[in-house]
């Protein structure tokens, strides 16, 4: 078996659930009809690639130039002129960086974006979910996080996480909205870890 099978059946990055987080950074970038589209935090490439063969022009972005961005460059300082693009899709991306980077990074984000910004975030929390399924009626979903504000430590990876000890939804939200309007936000009843939020500039 080749070691890109490996990679896929170790099930460490491609977990089943970022599956279910892909298709809705597909789906969410579908819904806004873009004709042009940049990924910052490019991953494996699932997201960018897809949208490629549905005929959507992306270009890529990323601090790591071993996973071949289009542009090699901080999330803080794109090379990249004002409203560049009708969509910028970030997922996952900016837990990575210090706290205090947050907002410089939505500002610069939002300074590329002619319209839209896609963004995701981890939000910490123990999740009860709830599925009801009877023959002839929709399926009913329910979920919500259990409330347990932990302090965050990082782990090499995470500077910080939605629902940690200083980190609350409402903060988060206070300053995404001194940025931008937020027309819709969700968890993924599939995945609970991601919390999406589908901005507008203003």
């Amino acid at each position: 078996m080749n070691h890109n099978i490996n990679k896929f059946k170790d099930r460490g990055y491609d977990s089943e659930n970022r599956w279910i987080s892909y298709w809705h950074q597909i789906n969410e970038v579908i819904d806004l009809n873009p004709e042009n589209v940049l990924e910052v935090g490019i991953g494996n490439k699932t997201a960018s690639n897809y949208l490629k063969n549905l005929g959507i022009e992306v270009t890529t972005l990323d601090a790591d130039e071993e996973l071949g961005p289009d542009i090699v460059s901080d999330v803080l300082e794109i090379p990249l002129k004002d409203d560049s693009f009708d969509v910028v899709l970030c997922a996952e991306v900016l837990e990575h960086l210090d706290f205090e980077k947050f907002e410089p990074a939505l500002k610069e984000l939002k300074r590329v974006a002619k319209k839209y910004l896609i963004l995701s975030l981890p939000h910490f929390g123990p999740a009860v979910k709830l599925s009801f399924k009877f023959p002839f009626i929709r399926e009913k979903k329910f979920a919500f996080k259990l409330f347990l504000p932990l302090d965050h430590k990082f782990n090499g990876d995470h500077y910080w996480e939605i629902g940690k000890r200083g980190y609350p939804e409402s903060r988060i939200k206070k300053i995404i909205t001194d940025n931008f309007k937020i027309r819709k936000d969700f968890i993924p009843f599939e995945n609970q870890y991601h919390h999406f939020f589908i901005l507008e500039k203003i």
